[in-house]
């Protein structure tokens, strides 16, 4: 019987969990806002970008990509143990991965990288957050 109310009760905070969403700080900071950035710039990429340099609307398609991805996961972060950390590390990788990304790609510069190993690691930490 121990182990049915546990059950129960883990069950019960993952309701609760679900359906306080919008309490989460990274969701309330727009969720949408970030999905609909997310495809705007995918599409934007695909469609109206258009490179000297070929190679860079593969560096655009690459950022989206990511943008998209982790900002789909960060909907998942008020079930996790750790909301903030999760949400917080996904939503710093997004901005210095894809954004490094972004800028790269549309003035076609490498210069401005620099960032986006940090973005990288900011993604590994996130998921790696989900095992602790």
């Amino acid at each position: 019987m121990p182990s049915l109310e546990k059950s129960i009760r883990r069950r019960r905070e993952l309701l609760t969990a679900l359906l306080d969403l919008g309490r989460s700080p990274f969701l309330k900071l727009g969720k949408t806002e970030r999905g609909v950035a997310a495809l705007g710039l995918g599409t934007y990429g695909a469609h109206a970008f258009k490179p000297q340099n070929p190679t860079y609307k593969e560096v655009w398609h690459t950022a989206s990509l990511y943008h998209l991805v982790h900002t789909a996961a960060l909907v998942a972060a008020p079930v996790t143990k750790r909301p903030n950390i999760f949400g917080g590390l996904l939503t710093t990788g997004i901005v210095a991965f894809s954004g490094t990304c972004y800028t790269v790609a549309l003035l076609e510069d490498r210069k401005y990288s620099t960032l986006a190993p940090f973005g990288g690691f900011a993604f590994i930490a996130a998921w790696a957050s989900l095992l602790f």
